[in-house]
């Protein structure tokens, strides 16, 4: 990846972080299995503070965003590390609008994915 130039835009942050323990509550399973789910990267999970956390926005109610495994298989696929696909995710794109992440939750989802495909050519 190359360094960024003032003028390239800036990775948001996620609006907030859910720890695992949370993500379990959400979703209504063993700890085991958000930590099974993140292995299988079907969650994405980043330290902050010495914490593994979970965007917020990226579990909807009771399941993970629907093609973000897709996603997140693509990206480390293409030399992705956690923290790479993080700041993929939430790097703000005028053409969606908004950023990868925010339109995981709508019907821009499919075009995120056709994204997160051509960064590995």
């Amino acid at each position: 990846m190359t360094e960024s130039s003032p003028a390239d835009p800036q990775p948001t942050e996620p609006t907030g972080w859910l720890s695992l323990p949370d993500v379990a509550e959400r979703l209504e399973v063993t700890i085991s299995k958000v930590h099974q789910m993140i292995r299988d990267r079907e969650l994405l999970a980043v330290r902050r503070d010495g914490t593994r956390v979970v965007p917020a926005e990226l579990v909807a109610n009771r399941t993970a965003r629907k093609h973000l495994p897709g996603i997140l298989t693509l990206l480390h696929d293409a030399g992705y590390d956690d923290e790479a696909a993080l700041r993929w995710l939430y790097l703000p794109d005028d053409t969606l609008p908004g950023t990868p992440a925010a339109a995981l939750g709508d019907d821009r989802a499919r075009e995120v994915k056709r994204r997160a495909q051509a960064t590995g050519f």
